[in-house]
């Protein structure tokens, strides 16, 4: 691991952030659900927060803090962003020797950290982060794909399904 991967999650879960602002007013989004066997919104995002705590956390030697009982999704996503930035950079040196531990489901897994992070944790994160993102734009939420990543900006309107007015 060259660097630590708290910048990652920081500017991920600041995305999710501002998407969340783009739903005030839309309350129905925090129960819907895009099939009735997966998890709702609320705990997409909140499944997206945990594993960044869940990734972070092992691979700086700590133990992995927990902030699910903040008040709002907004506030549990402020009050880890604000933990991960206050990690030493330090404390991941030393981090491709660890072995991480979590449970995956009802596996328990222990894996080198560069594979925990880039094949367990990174995946997971993203899948949640995408449900939400998913679940959000299936009910009419008005996000798009620069919402998600930071860096696409299309015209209002614009589809690539539909071709450009002339």
């Amino acid at each position: 691991m060259n660097s630590h991967p708290v910048p990652v999650f920081c500017r991920s879960l600041a995305q999710l952030s501002a998407m969340l602002d783009k739903l005030d007013g839309q309350p129905q989004i925090l129960a819907a659900r895009l099939h009735p066997d997966m998890l709702p919104f609320a705990q997409q995002v909140r499944a997206a927060v945990s594993f960044s705590l869940r990734g972070c956390c092992p691979l700086a030697g700590l133990a992995v803090a927990d902030f699910s009982a903040a008040a709002s999704l907004q506030e549990q996503i402020a009050q880890t962003m604000r933990y991960l930035q206050e990690i030493p950079a330090a404390r991941f040196d030393g981090a491709p020797e660890r072995i991480c531990r979590d449970r995956a489901g009802f596996a328990d897994i222990a894996l080198p950290a560069d594979a925990y992070l880039n094949l367990y944790i990174l995946p997971n994160f993203y899948f949640h982060f995408s449900m939400a993102y998913a679940i959000a734009r299936s009910h009419g939420a008005p996000i798009g794909k620069g919402d998600f990543d930071g860096y696409h900006a299309y015209a209002p309107g614009f589809s690539f399904e539909r071709p450009a007015a002339a």
